[in-house]
């Protein structure tokens, strides 16, 4: 594409629009411009209720795949790529995935996180050669991210997975955009012009951030993940984690401490085995056993140790 070429087609892209009534902006208090950059932020979470139904949609589709087995995989270019490698990052300490399980590929690999990487995210081709460093298959998932809906990478990524069988997502915010056309399923959340012009990383990428979070908080959530609202799979990696599980134990159970010590040591530390030694009346071996029979699910655990008992 040549540059008059990608200039037209930026001209017509919502994301890019020109705000004439901001153009003395920098010429206001300070307290003005951030409350007219409030006043913007406010937007996207209506914006994103808009696309609620296709998020719920792309989750289920998410959610069977990885109940067989498959992962979740974010890819973009730039502020999206780093948005996908951030919300992946935090999935294992938040619902102890395994390695690989959420990941997030950024073109231009792990430097384009904190440094651009020119040109990378132009390349369909690269993008196609990272999801194949992962081995790609049909019980995985793809999300593309890009906030022009049009970057190469990421609708390349999508492309890609989908012809290798793996249900695919294009997360953009723009209308009509080739990324959402390339995929399953095509979530376009338009937050329309931004306080500076072009700079996506504003509300484009505050609304990333917010279907991501719904992307795999509410697989994880169908997964089994959780218990209630409560992190029951979270990892115990340092000192405040380990009090979140106590506190989790606690609040899942309404157990004394001295107890819930004694169910977090026979469980080996893990907190969803914990509260089923607490609930179900059982002891660690046959807690982690019923968590195995149930795929990880605590309330079937729950019914399997006490059946007609309240899950």
């Amino acid at each position: 594409m040549t540059h008059a070429e990608l200039r037209r087609e930026l001209d017509h892209l919502a994301t890019e629009a020109f705000r004439a009534e901001l153009a003395e902006v920098d010429r206001l208090p300070t307290l003005d411009i951030a409350r007219l950059m409030n006043g913007e932020d406010a937007t996207v979470p209506a914006a994103v209720a808009e696309r609620l139904p296709a998020i719920a949609a792309a989750v289920d589709g998410i959610a069977a795949r990885m109940a067989r087995g498959g992962r979740l995989v974010y890819a973009g270019a730039g502020t999206a790529g780093r948005l996908g490698v951030l919300d992946a990052s935090e999935c294992p300490p938040t619902f102890n995935t395994a390695p690989g399980q959420v990941s997030g590929i950024i073109a231009g690999g792990p430097t384009a996180i904190v440094d651009a990487v020119e040109g990378a995210e132009d390349s369909k081709e690269l993008a196609a050669a990272d999801l194949d460093a992962l081995g790609i298959g049909p019980d995985d998932s793809v999300v593309g991210v890009s906030a022009s809906g049009r970057t190469p990478y990421a609708v390349g990524a999508v492309e890609h997975a989908r012809a290798l069988g793996a249900l695919t997502v294009g997360l953009s915010c723009n209308p009509g955009s080739a990324l959402a056309a390339a995929a399953d399923h095509g979530i376009e959340v338009v937050t329309g012009p931004e306080f500076l012009t072009g700079s996506t990383r504003l509300k484009a990428g505050t609304a990333q951030k917010l279907v991501l979070n719904m992307l795999s908080t509410i697989t994880m959530i169908r997964l089994g993940k959780t218990y209630g609202n409560l992190m029951v799979d979270v990892r115990a990696s340092n000192d405040k984690l380990r009090a979140r599980s106590r506190r989790i134990v606690a609040l899942a159970t309404g157990a004394p401490d001295d107890e819930i010590e004694a169910a977090l040591t026979a469980a080996g530390g893990e907190v969803k085995n914990a509260v089923l030694v607490v609930l179900g009346g059982v002891d660690g071996p046959t807690a982690a056993r019923l968590l195995a029979e149930s795929d990880g699910h605590l309330r079937a655990a729950l019914l399997a140790a006490a059946p007609g008992g309240h899950a």
